[in-house]
């Protein structure tokens, strides 16, 4: 869940992406894991569900190496986080902090090589 305002807009790198509605420092944190607001479906739930929800669940939805038990399904903007080998954010556990300040209106990326398990590039 972030924790800092963030917006929804087109994205030069992949379609939409979040956006910082304001001015982050370095090193400030800007989402965290959020037990019972951001899910983590089960593998098992996912492969019983219509084909419309897995479709959904590959779009929006990622393993990650720091929370097990399924695929992790935010509950806001940040299912639509782009990757960038640069990203402007770094992973500990169950939290994200900006690495580098981030100007308002600013694309907030992530490093799916280390957010999301198995990624392998586009």
């Amino acid at each position: 869940m972030f924790i800092v305002p963030t917006y929804v807009s087109s994205s030069p790198i992949h379609g939409i992406g979040v956006f910082a509605g304001e001015d982050i420092s370095d090193k400030q944190e800007i989402w965290h894991f959020a037990r019972g607001l951001d899910l983590v479906i089960p593998f098992d739930t996912i492969r019983r569900a219509p084909q419309a929800f897995q479709d959904y669940i590959e779009m929006y939805a990622y393993i990650s190496p720091q929370i097990e038990g399924g695929m992790i399904l935010s509950c806001d903007h940040a299912k639509f986080l782009n990757h960038s080998d640069q990203a402007n954010t770094t992973i500990n556990g169950e939290i994200t902090t900006a690495r580098g300040d981030i100007k308002k209106g600013e694309e907030i990326t992530c490093d799916y090589r280390i957010c999301c398990a198995g990624w392998t590039g586009f």
